[in-house]
């Protein structure tokens, strides 16, 4: 797997055009991104179709960036998968681009998706805990449930109630698909 640096990538940014996709969440996407990068969250990452969009650009290379770099290895696995071979990865994602005092847009400050798996989470076992107190003990099963999916989550890094949160409106680009600026 190719990989970058932000700094040799900011070079080639200022001698002409890149091509640029950040992986991340539209969220996480709206709130800071580099400069000219196009929004295509992993979840929903085509790899045919971006490239089928890519305008006569499929001889240049097309540059995948995420937070830190771990989702971009992901997304450009999935491009060499699907037989697209001229992808690179950014290393140190938009962490490292921002560091560098490279160009970025700013936008809307949300909370993140690991904060809202967490406020999901500690409600459910807290109304699991005070329905099974005032109401039935079985709705304590609430709570078994919600921390029996946790510990799943820990040892298999999925975590299905991420994935829901993840689909909410609020976590989404309007109309779906790209997110642009």
């Amino acid at each position: 797997m190719e990989t970058i640096s932000v700094k040799q990538l900011a070079e080639k940014h200022r001698a002409g055009r890149i091509d640029l996709i950040d992986v991340r969440m539209p969220t996480e996407y709206r709130e800071v991104h580099a400069e000219g990068a196009r929004n295509y969250p992993l979840d929903v990452l085509d790899p045919k179709a971006i490239a089928g969009s890519r305008n006569g650009r499929s001889a240049e290379p097309l540059y995948v960036i995420c937070k830190s770099g771990n989702r971009s290895t992901k997304a450009v696995q999935k491009f060499l998968d699907a037989g697209i071979e001229n992808v690179v990865n950014v290393e140190g994602g938009t962490t490292a681009w921002d560091a560098a005092g490279l160009p970025v847009q700013r936008g809307k400050k949300s909370i993140s998706l690991d904060r809202q798996v967490r406020i999901a989470a500690g409600a459910l076992v807290f109304a699991g805990a005070a329905l099974g107190y005032f109401v039935h003990p079985y709705f304590i099963g609430l709570s078994a449930f919600v921390g029996a999916g946790l510990v799943f989550a820990g040892i298999t890094d999925t975590c299905g109630m991420g994935m829901m949160i993840a689909k909410m409106p609020w976590n989404r680009c309007q109309g779906g698909g790209s997110c642009s600026a």
